[in-house]
């Protein structure tokens, strides 16, 4: 299988999985909050494990969804690939291989990530300190951004932590959007309710928009204007297009570092010229779950490109 070079696929990895771990949380704190608008606990927590992508191996362990078993399986437990617990530990063991490439802060930022992150979910997090500990995970992996942006050479080395970083976030936008109509929403009947609106008002505060949203399109909160806002607006740093822009920005740095333009830049031209170009009216009109399966499947595709075009890369 063709893979990343060494320093390459360190430095992606090692911040991929750490933006997995804060989009983990935000899909835990989707789950709490509209957990309160269902008649079910449980099922809410079946629904987030699909849109997390890891509902099948949940239930080749576990067997029937429950809460508790759902939140433990999704911040600590080993089996889970993509816990919490799981890829901080694989965005430290990248971050040894790739170790002298980074600056001390950086290192002593994921380092620190870890430990912290181990000491807090040495048992079962409880009900009383579960907001804690979500918030500890978020701050955490902003620690490491800020180390990254703060003390890092703007050149090849930043490029491949940024490409990591954002292709995973674009991913995760897409999913807790995906999540909305298909697995979230009861039913059809519900589509305009107040239990729609409080739904969407979820999905906003999930990626931390809300305030952002209101200065843009007042204080109302019109679900069109949301997805259009999640979608579409290059100044919010969770929608899709500020994060295929980062992803088109940083492949194109690369370019010039290399002098050679590979297949993994048009990928990302198609990202934000095709997909992204598209108006919400047309992306309503031909489906949104449809349209979210196409940038879902355009991000794997780059992602599995890029890999494929820095293979060499030390």
């Amino acid at each position: 299988m063709t893979t990343l070079g060494k320093t390459a696929g360190g430095l992606y990895w090692m911040s991929r999985h750490l933006e997995r771990s804060e989009n983990t949380a935000r899909m835990i704190e989707v789950g709490q909050r509209i957990a309160l608008t269902r008649s079910s606990d449980d099922d809410e927590w079946g629904s987030i494990l699909q849109a997390a992508a890891t509902h099948a191996g949940y239930v080749a362990k576990h067997g029937e969804v429950t809460r508790d078993l759902a939140l433990d399986w999704m911040l600590r437990d080993p089996d889970n690939p993509s816990s919490v617990l799981s890829v901080v530990k694989a965005a430290r063991d990248n971050a040894r291989v790739v170790r002298t490439a980074l600056t001390r802060e950086v290192w002593e930022a994921v380092n620190e990530a870890w430990m912290t992150l181990c000491a807090a979910m040495r048992r079962k997090v409880h009900d009383r300190d579960l907001q804690d500990v979500l918030a500890l995970i978020r701050q955490r992996a902003a620690f490491v951004r800020g180390a990254i942006h703060g003390t890092m050479l703007r050149n090849d080395i930043y490029d491949f932590c940024r490409l990591g970083m954002f292709n995973e976030r674009a991913d995760c936008t897409a999913r807790i959007l995906d999540v909305k109509y298909f697995v979230l929403l009861p039913s059809a009947t519900a589509v305009g309710s107040r239990l729609d609106d409080v739904q969407w008002e979820t999905i906003l505060r999930s990626v931390s928009g809300v305030g952002a949203f209101q200065m843009r399109y007042g204080q109302q909160l019109r679900p069109r204007e949301i997805a259009e806002f999640i979608i579409h607006d290059r100044a919010m740093p969770r929608s899709l297009a500020f994060c295929a822009h980062k992803l088109e920005e940083n492949l194109g740095y690369l370019a010039m570092d290399y002098g050679t333009r590979l297949p993994s830049h048009e990928i990302a031209e198609k990202l934000n010229q095709r997909l992204l170009g598209r108006s919400i009216d047309t992306i309503f009109e031909n489906g949104l779950h449809e349209f979210l399966m196409e940038v879902q499947h355009c991000l794997a595709h780059l992602s599995q490109q890029i890999e494929i075009d820095y293979r060499f890369y030390r």
